[in-house]
């Protein structure tokens, strides 16, 4: 399928392509493109130094191979001339059609997605493509194309370029190919891109592949002419059967997850047999079962529940010949097809052609998906989102009525339950799994019949994030929390602001009818009284910020001084009536310029006598101390910051919080406490849990005398053989 890289000079080889299947059909807009780009174009360079014009014309050929519609093709040959900037949008649409031009502006939309660079602007231009997808998916059939001929030159770029075009290909370009059922281009831009992201270890498989390509194909010979003998006596004549070397990536993976040699991989070879009907695809499988015995497990009906990407085909692996397991695909000539072109073998766009149920289904799951990531804001949340999005199902589990969800392996009834739909995911409260009551951290089987239960009155949990693994159901449960966070915002933005406005005879309902508004949104950079009020709530603007914002230059000067006056005043007299209780923890830490002051630990960050610190003016409760590199302070009015310092020789205990991983094992925990306590450091507070990995991870509480004292526990824990991590939280 793969277009050859020689340079082509004209059109002719394309045209031939195109004139084989679109019989009847005007290819007078080929030319004309053809024309276009040559004049535009002219003297410009590919990378690999040759005539840019055969990097279209390759692209342009690559689509007719896949025997796609004419606007794709003319598409693919103009491509370039937007992202090039020979050409306007508008341009395009006055002489090749709006539909056209559509595609080409939104296949120039992702021109350099950098996965090394700025996230925002990275994930804006992927939020682009996938919008453009969205639209009219014949944009990723054009930039895939285009990225596989990328990719077959990627020895001309420097190596730095290579490797990030390599992996925004492994990562973006060749699960994009899979979703849509493109299996070839998948299969041929994961090669490629393993080639230039582990060369070593590219080179070194290649090598050993190759050492017994003679071997292989001996085999290859023999299995076919046994299957060809087994079918025959049973009366099935085959259309065709194939056994072709699996991709080496696929293998790779299998040395990777397996933990095994290149000699115990058995089923380094794929075999296909294509039948005419489905009734012939179970009776071939039968006859297979019947004579060799099957892998448990690894017998995939995808005929009766096709993947989501129309993918069909019967699955079973063997032990087979010389004791040698096999794998073997069986299905008709139909569903060999789809299962090689994808989307490309129904294609939606031909003249005359309407669309099938299947296709309508991928077309819905694709704009499902662009739809779930347009509601994404965070750039960090949506890169891990389209990741997550793309992955390979290893769970194929069924509903009541036998509809498949696809899923990846450690998936759990909340990701099955948003997998159907963000209200049942919202309100699930339970499952039953093959009949059974199951716990919602409860990991589902592929074959699974799963029934979610719900409430009308139940809601996400921040817990949840710890059991899910789609990056559906972890947008979901983001998405109510932030909503429900910025209520309880909304609602403390609007009290607060009421009642501070008050003290200050400010009315708050007259300043909402009043001009000030708008110039007050405009200072404090907010695009809404909602925005407003909301950030008030969480902290982000702070009712002193406000206050100065409202009042004039003058005022706010003399109110800050007067306000601080009275929380220090405050402060002090707090400190004379507590001084008793506190005074260890005062002769402990100087405070610059200020005397008889309430002085507070900080419970969020746990300073300890040697750590640096800062003190922070808090509403009638003293001065709270902090460490310095405490994310909490990041969220405060600076202006309440004060120098603080340890004196003299600090007496008592302090509180500080570890986090300690470890590869788990019995009596594990004992040792730890044990190594604690011989350090003459206190427990008071210990939760443990295991990750799926079976790292035990330990969040302690201690109380330590300093910071030598904490540094010294912290060594001693490090220096024991299975402790891999101690840190602070």
């Amino acid at each position: 399928m793969i277009i050859s890289n020689c340079a082509m000079s004209d059109i002719k080889h394309l045209l031939s392509l195109a004139s084989a299947y679109l019989h009847g059909v005007d290819l007078e807009p080929l030319i004309r493109a053809y024309e276009f780009i040559k004049e535009r174009h002219a003297g410009q360079r590919y990378v690999t130094g040759e005539s840019y014009i055969d990097h279209p014309l390759a692209v342009a050929s690559t689509l007719a191979s896949m025997r796609l519609d004419l606007d794709t093709i003319v598409a693919g040959l103009l491509h370039g001339t937007i992202k090039e900037q020979v050409a306007t949008l508008d341009e395009l649409k006055k002489k090749f059609g709006e539909t056209i031009a559509n595609i080409v502006n939104g296949a120039s939309r992702i021109t350099n997605v950098r996965y090394n660079s700025q996230l925002a602007h990275e994930a804006e231009n992927l939020r682009k493509l996938l919008l453009a997808v969205g639209a009219d998916i014949r944009v990723l059939l054009v930039k895939l194309a285009d990225r596989l001929h990328d990719m077959l030159n990627l020895d001309a770029v420097d190596e730095e370029e290579r490797r990030i075009r390599a992996r925004e290909t492994m990562d973006l370009y060749a699960p994009l190919a899979s979703r849509i059922g493109i299996e070839w281009i998948k299969r041929e831009l994961e090669d490629l891109s393993f080639k230039y992201l582990m060369p070593v270890e590219y080179a070194d498989l290649t090598a050993q592949l190759e050492s017994t390509t003679d071997e292989r194909q001996a085999y290859v010979d023999e299995v076919i002419g046994v299957l060809a003998a087994k079918l025959r006596a049973n009366k099935i004549e085959p259309v065709r059967m194939v056994g072709r070397p699996k991709h080496i990536y696929s293998i790779y993976k299998k040395l990777v997850e397996q933990k095994i040699s290149i000699e115990r991989v058995y089923d380094k070879v794929a075999f296909r047999i294509i039948v005419r009907t489905v009734k012939e695809c179970y009776q071939v499988l039968g006859t297979i079962h019947a004579d060799w015995t099957p892998v448990p497990g690894r017998i995939k009906d995808w005929i009766s529940a096709p993947k989501s990407n129309n993918y069909q085909s019967l699955h079973t692996t063997v032990a087979g010949p010389l004791g040698q397991f096999i794998e073997i695909q069986i299905r008709t000539e139909e569903m060999d097809r789809v299962a090689q072109e994808g989307v490309a073998a129904h294609w939606a766009y031909k003249e005359g052609q309407k669309i099938t149920g299947n296709d309508a289904k991928l077309f819905k799951n694709l704009k499902r998906l662009v739809q779930s990531l347009q509601e994404v804001e965070d750039p960090n949340e949506f890169m891990e989102t389209v990741r997550g999005e793309l992955f390979e199902p290893d769970v194929f589990a069924l509903t009541p009525t036998g509809e498949v969800r696809e899923l990846p392996k450690g998936s759990t009834p909340i990701d099955f339950a948003y997998a159907i739909h963000t209200a049942i995911g919202d309100t699930c409260v339970g499952a039953k799994v093959n009949g059974h009551i199951v716990q919602l951290k409860h990991e589902l089987q592929s074959g699974d019949i799963v029934e979610i239960l719900t409430q009308k009155n139940q809601h996400p949990r921040r817990a949840w994030l710890q059991l899910v693994k789609t990056s559906r159901a972890r947008t979901r449960i983001r998405q109510y929390l932030r909503r429900e966070e910025k209520e309880r915002s909304l609602k403390l933005g609007r009290e607060i602001c009421e009642r501070e406005l008050k003290k200050h005879d400010i009315n708050f309902h007259r300043l909402l009818k009043s001009g000030q508004l708008r110039l007050l949104l405009k200072q404090l950079n907010c695009q809404s009284l909602e925005e407003l009020l909301t950030r008030v709530g969480n902290g982000s603007i702070t009712v002193p910020h406000l206050l100065r914002t409202l009042q004039p230059e003058e005022f706010r000067e003399t109110e800050e001084k007067r306000r601080m006056a009275e929380m220090v005043e405050r402060a002090q007299r707090a400190g004379e009536e507590q001084r008793a209780a506190v005074s260890a923890r005062r002769t402990a830490i100087d405070i610059d310029g200020v005397d008889d002051i309430l002085v507070k630990v900080s419970q969020c960050c746990h300073p300890v006598p040697g750590d640096p610190i800062i003190g922070f003016i808090t509403t009638g409760t003293g001065v709270s101390i902090h460490r310095t590199d405490c994310p909490n302070l990041l969220a405060v009015d600076p202006n309440r910051w004060l120098e603080v310092s340890w004196s003299g020789s600090p007496q008592g205990v302090y509180r500080v919080a570890l986090r300690i991983r470890a590869e788990n094992r019995k009596s594990l925990l004992a040792d730890i406490s044990a190594a604690i306590s011989v350090d003459d450091a206190n427990i008071v507070e210990l939760n443990a849990r295991t990750t799926v990995e079976n790292i035990a991870e330990f969040d302690v509480l201690l109380e330590v005398t300093h910071i030598k004292h904490l540094h010294t526990l912290q060594q001693h824990l490090l220096q024991m053989p299975d402790v891999i991590e101690v840190r602070r939280r």
